[in-house]
């Protein structure tokens, strides 16, 4: 049976940390799907359908990953991809916290779906869409902050 792992994120834009997570997944896992989820609380600097390309584009090279867009629980997104697991990664305690009470409300919905966490190299630590957005606004450069090959404007 296919080890099947879904990336849920907004990604907004992709950055070097996703990145760097769906490379270190891919020891893990058969396949990875990176699902583009609709977040209420977050309004998107780019479209979906940007976003959609960004990661297309950073991934073309390998085929166990796919990118969908997908509206609705996380959980109900996994059980259509036929997917076991979730990955996610953390870059700061307050990321665990964040993360840990999602991951238990997943398994008491759905306990045949497991969250895996991967936590950031170093480096990736202070690298955050959020950031990136804010940079992006204020004009500044982001280049070595996403992956290479991505047009941004």
């Amino acid at each position: 049976m296919k080890k099947i792992a879904v990336f849920p994120g907004s990604f907004d834009p992709i950055t070097i940390g996703h990145q760097e997570i769906v490379k270190r997944g891919l020891h893990l896992f058969d396949e990875i799907v990176i699902g583009i989820g609709g977040n209420t609380s977050k309004t998107s600097y780019f479209p979906v359908e940007k976003r959609f390309s960004f990661i297309e584009k950073v991934f073309a090279n390998e085929p166990r990953v796919s990118v969908t867009v997908y509206e609705g629980l996380t959980i109900d997104f996994c059980k259509r991809m036929n997917a076991s697991f979730i990955i996610r990664g953390l870059r700061t305690s307050s990321d665990f916290e964040f993360e840990r009470a999602i991951a238990q409300m997943n398994y008491s919905m759905e306990p045949s779906i497991e969250t895996i966490f991967i936590i950031s190299g170093a480096e990736f630590s202070p690298i955050s869409s959020s950031i990136i957005r804010e940079i992006l606004k204020n004009k500044g450069d982001v280049s070595k902050f996403i992956p290479s090959g991505i047009d941004l404007s």
